[in-house]
């Protein structure tokens, strides 16, 4: 690829050998559902399982319509270096957790209004499918002037066949996968991951 090597994120990990597959194919972030989900663990499993990724691989604690305090205690629990905030959110939610020394992923709907898009300090923007976690495709190229400029993540329908379109398409600074790397939903799939990983980043 033309392209400076993607930042990879693999969301919704549960086991330790989903965890051991990601970071040895390269994975940039691992990605913990510490909210009602198919994917949820508890903080005390992500804590479990943030020991098993090595010191520079981004470890984050996903939330969606939690108010801060519970999102700041559960990812203190988890023992994770970065929190992704779903749902209606602020710039001072973004303060916030910065302030609580969490980096930010923030996650906007790729329909959601312009204002959504500004930059708000997080220290990556995530733009996810109209509908999060159905694991539908989308125009990937749509949102390209949206965050022209940022360093944000494509997400949303995302498999290891289409990751390099969507990247391309997108121009996204990178990429984050769940249900595309799942042998039936909540459960992942080894070799998945490992194929997503290796082609977002050419391998």
């Amino acid at each position: 690829m033309s392209r400076v090597e993607p930042f990879v994120k693999v969301c919704g990990l549960s086991t330790a050998q989903d965890v051991q597959v990601a970071v040895e194919h390269g994975a940039d972030a691992i990605g913990f559902v510490l909210t009602a989900s198919a994917r949820e663990v508890s903080p005390q499993q992500a804590a479990r399982l943030a020991t098993l990724v090595p010191e520079g691989i981004a470890t984050v604690a996903v939330f969606h319509s939690e108010d801060l305090p519970t999102v700041l205690e559960r990812a203190s629990e988890a023992q994770v270096g970065w929190v992704q905030l779903h749902g209606q959110r602020s710039a001072e939610d973004v303060q916030a957790a910065h302030d609580a020394g969490f980096k930010v992923i923030r996650a906007v709907r790729r329909d959601a209004g312009p204002e959504q898009f500004a930059d708000w300090g997080e220290d990556l923007l995530l733009i996810d499918a109209s509908v999060p976690g159905s694991g539908e495709s989308w125009d990937y190229a749509a949102v390209r002037e949206l965050a022209s400029g940022r360093q944000w993540l494509v997400a949303g329908g995302l498999n290891p066949h289409n990751v390099v379109e969507a990247l391309d398409l997108s121009q996204a600074t990178g990429a984050d996968v769940s249900s595309g790397v799942e042998s039936s939903r909540g459960v992942k799939d080894p070799a998945l991951i490992a194929q997503f990983i290796d082609a977002a980043k050419g391998h």
